[in-house]
C-alpha cells in the first residue's frame, strides 16, 4: 500500500506559509497503520532495542507499539512542565524563539540502547536536543524513526552519526 497517499496536506496550517502532513488519514486506516508499524519495527528487530523514547505527542503514536513489538520500553519526552517527577530539560531554538523539552531523569539508564521515534522528520531541532537529553543520561542512540521526513528541509544533517529511518519522503 503506498502510505504517502494517505497523508492529508493541510496548506496554511498552522500559521501561514506551512504545509501541515495530517497523518490521522492514514492512522484511521488499519491496515495502513499496521503496515507502517510493522515496516518499523522490522527496520530495528535486530538492533536489540531497549527502550523507545516517543516525541509529544505525535511520535507517541508510533513508539508504543513499537516498543511493544521490540520488547522495549517507553520513555516519553515531552514540552517544559508535563512530565511530574525529576527532569533532565534542554532548550533549543525554533524558527522563531525557543521551545524547552524533558526527559525524566531516571528514564534511561547509562548504556541502552535507544530508538528515538517521532512522526515527521522536518529540521531536525526536536529530535537533535531529544538525541543530547538521551546522550546527558548516557543512553546509546541507535536510530531515529519517523513515519514522514521532509527531505528538502535536511533534518538529517542535524543527525549525522544517527541511522534515520523514514517510511515517507515529501
Amino acid at each position: 500500500m503506498d502510505l504517502s497517499s494517505l497523508i492529508r496536506d493541510i496548506p496554511d496550517f498552522p500559521k501561514q506559509g506551512i504545509v501541515f502532513k495530517d497523518i490521522t488519514t492514514l492512522l484511521r486506516v488499519p491496515s495502513a497503520f499496521k503496515q507502517a508499524i510493522d515496516h518499523l519495527t522490522d527496520s530495528f528487530r535486530n538492533d536489540r532495542i531497549e527502550v523507545v523514547v516517543g516525541m509529544e505527542s505525535r511520535g507517541f503514536i508510533f513508539a508504543a507499539p513499537l516498543a511493544y513489538n521490540l520488547g522495549a520500553g517507553l520513555v516519553p519526552v515531552r514540552k517544559l512542565g508535563k512530565l511530574p517527577h525529576h527532569t533532565l530539560s534542554i532548550e533549543y531554538a525554533l524558527e522563531y524563539g525557543t521551545n524547552t523539552l524533558e526527559i525524566h531523569r531516571d528514564g534511561i539508564e547509562p548504556g541502552q540502547r535507544v530508538l528515538i521515534v517521532d512522526d515527521l522528520l522536518a529540521t531536525g531541532g526536536t529530535v537533535a536536543a531529544t538525541v543530547e537529553l538521551v546522550e546527558q543520561l548516557k543512553g546509546h542512540v541507535v536510530a531515529a524513526a519517523f513515519l514522514i521526513e521532509l527531505p528538502f528541509l535536511e533534518g538529517r544533517k542535524a543527525l549525522p552519526h544517527i541511522n534515520v529511518v523514514s517510511l515517507i519522503q515529501g
